[in-house]
């Protein structure tokens, strides 16, 4: 067999798809987001971003960056080993304790990413409870769908936010035996927002625990940036809820809520926790500083949603289709991926915006589509010119608009 060969063939399958992912080679302006440097072939040009999960802008947040800088300046630039091998500085612990105070939690365990925390965590949790049932929404991320996989045990796919098919899976299974019922608050493709309480009540009827995967929320909704579980006040009611520190808090890494002992155990059983170097002082520091500004104050997540609903509400104007969702996730639909990239190419190249095309296998064949992430820092000239650049670009290809 030609290896290169074969490498070859199935990236040409891609392209003729039209859902080869090409990267955008970008340079963000500390202290001016949402404006990029675009790195091309023979120039640069500047971009504002339109995509990005840094939701609130905190990855240039003056407190952040302080806090990086002194941490980086006392302690050097990694953590120098594993949690258990010398690499748990003080301030990884005060960034679990923080957390653990914002969730309302009595521990918090902090990973290398939230991929990794999903991962990790559902993988040892199903995999050492003998006889453990997972029960995971249809929509979960690949990383709950990964952890689940490697735990072996067995799993049922519910329908997408559907108690009542929870419900009735979780009847056809032994009552003596563990259960997992797993899902997410924001999906982070068409933004829509799971009924948690009313999982939380069929879970409870039937003796399971409850994982929640609030990546899309934490910082973003709830009175301290908890999440959608505190927003609705059910938290108490989750066995466990993760997180990332990656999107609204603007740094990088992830962690689970829990009790003690769910922690304790996770940490004492998950290899993938045990032999990994731990988060860098610095951006545990960072993290910390931006969980202790976004407790206090609500200008970022008040302002965020009013930037939402001013860009929904001017494509709803010019007829541009987009999901109509509870959440902060604009997702215009095109349906195409060959016109999904010939838009975000026209955007990106004629006007100065940047939204990257999301096509299959993220979202389902004939769902392509731009995923618009508006954040508290763009100005109405921002959603102005935004709405008038993708109204263009549609009118040039020719795509159909709402009614």
């Amino acid at each position: 067999m030609n290896y290169e060969d074969f490498f070859k063939a199935e990236l040409d399958g891609l392209h003729r798809e039209g859902r080869y992912r090409v990267f955008a080679d970008l340079q963000r302006h500390a202290g001016n987001f949402p404006r990029a440097k675009h790195y091309r072939d023979v120039d640069t040009a500047d971009v504002t971003v339109w995509c990005s999960n840094d939701y609130l802008g905190m990855g240039q947040h003056p407190d952040v960056i302080r806090a990086m800088h002194e941490a980086l300046d006392t302690c050097g630039a990694g953590a120098g080993g594993t949690r258990n091998i010398s690499g748990t500085h003080h301030y990884i612990v005060e960034l679990e304790k923080e957390l653990a105070e914002l969730h309302g939690k009595e521990a918090v365990l902090a990973f290398t990413s939230g991929y990794v925390s999903n991962m990790a965590t559902l993988s040892t949790l199903a995999s050492r409870m003998p006889g453990c049932v997972v029960f995971s929404d249809e929509l979960n991320h690949a990383s709950m769908i990964e952890g689940i996989r490697h735990s072996r045990a067995e799993k049922r796919i519910i329908k997408h936010n559907d108690p009542e098919d929870l419900d009735r899976q979780l009847s056809m299974v032994d009552p003596d035996l563990p259960k997992l019922v797993a899902f997410e608050s924001v999906y982070s493709m068409d933004g829509d927002i799971a009924p948690i309480a009313e999982f939380c009540d069929v879970a409870d009827a039937h003796g399971a625990m409850t994982y929640l995967d609030e990546v899309h929320a934490v910082a973003l909704y709830g009175p301290t940036g908890a999440g959608v579980a505190e927003r609705d006040g059910i938290a108490h009611r989750l066995t466990v809820i993760e997180g990332t520190l990656a999107k609204g808090f603007g740094v990088i890494g992830g962690y689970i809520a829990a009790s003690k002992s769910l922690c304790d155990f996770v940490r004492s059983f998950s290899s993938a926790f045990i032999f990994t170097t731990a988060l860098p002082p610095a951006v545990a520091a960072g993290a910390l500083a931006s969980v202790r500004h976004l407790r206090s104050s609500s200008w970022e997540r008040e302002r965020h949603q009013d930037r939402v609903k001013r860009l929904r509400q001017r494509l709803d104007e010019v007829g541009i289709p987009h999901y109509d969702n509870p959440s902060h996730i604009v997702p215009v639909i095109v349906g195409d991926p060959v016109q999904c990239k010939e838009i975000t190419d026209r955007l990106l190249y004629e006007y100065g915006i940047y939204v990257q095309p999301i096509n299959y296998p993220t979202v389902p064949r004939g769902t392509e589509r731009l995923r618009i992430t508006p954040s508290p820092l763009h100005s109405d000239e921002d959603i102005e010119h935004l709405v008038a650049s993708l109204s263009a670009s549609w009118a040039a290809i020719g795509l159909k608009r709402a009614a």
